[in-house]
């Protein structure tokens, strides 16, 4: 793990590994890997929950030890309140990811995740722990704002929005579950559309983005933006694809983590 954090920085880091550590309602680690010496950990896009990484933690795994997060107010989780402000949602994750934080650890997100990821290595830092890399993946840096207000649209829009980005990149969704899943599609929409981050110092965290030359959402000069807000090495990568080209391409990001976090 790198130890560059200020002197007399807190740390919340175990003394051990917590190979059998309970995951609790956050995390999801389909496919433990205690013996792994490095840690990644996967933020899900808006609407999406933890099961959507189960291949690229299968495809890491024992190499890598994966962990995915699991919002509320979706899945096995749909019985708890959504969380509708990014910066509540990031302390929420990096009080639960403290305790995995004995190894070398790094972050990936998709779209929110992405910001949430951000905001995540931020508060890391401030306990101490330098991530050893932050993935932010379909999504523009934090200073690009649009003005987009997706979460106040009527129920029908919201789900052709939702639908649009897409594309032809996701399956066709399922009318009625996707209705279902209306409530936790509209908090995270609200969570990221109203975010804008607090005034702070830029990362130490080395930091690579990754976006589709096609997605609606981001450019690639707004992507690459996201080199303002670290002091570390940054590289970004352009795939052919729109919004979810991870899911078109997912033998090219997969090839992405691994020569990262080797």
């Amino acid at each position: 793990m790198r130890t560059d954090a200020p002197t007399g920085a807190p740390t919340n880091a175990p003394t051990k590994a917590p190979a059998s550590a309970p995951t609790g309602a956050w995390i999801r680690r389909f496919h433990p890997a205690p013996e792994a010496a490095k840690r990644l950990v996967l933020m899900p896009h808006a609407g999406g929950s933890a099961s959507f990484f189960f291949p690229t933690s299968r495809a890491l795994a024992p190499a890598v030890d994966v962990l995915a997060v699991q919002y509320p107010g979706r899945q096995d989780r749909r019985g708890e309140a959504c969380v509708d402000d990014l910066d509540t949602l990031a302390d929420l994750v990096t009080a639960e990811l403290l305790p995995w934080t004995d190894r070398p650890l790094a972050l990936f997100g998709h779209s929110l995740g992405a910001a949430l990821a951000f905001e995540v290595a931020r508060r890391l830092e401030e306990h101490g722990t330098v991530p050893l890399t932050l993935f932010v993946s379909g999504r523009r840096s934090p200073g690009d704002r649009r003005g987009e207000a997706v979460h106040l649209l009527d129920d029908d829009a919201l789900l052709a929005a939702v639908k649009e980005l897409g594309g032809t990149e996701l399956p066709p969704p399922d009318e009625e579950l996707l209705r279902l899943a209306l409530p936790s599609l509209r908090s995270d929409y609200k969570a990221v559309e109203t975010y804008v981050p607090r005034p702070g110092p830029p990362l130490r965290t080395p930091v690579v983005a990754l976006t589709g030359d096609k997605d609606p959402k981001v450019t690639p000069a707004e992507a690459a933006r996201w080199a303002q807000y670290t002091t570390a090495p940054f590289t970004v990568r352009v795939f052919d694809g729109g919004h979810f080209y991870l899911v078109r391409q997912p033998a090219r990001v997969l090839e992405v983590l691994r020569e990262t976090l080797a």
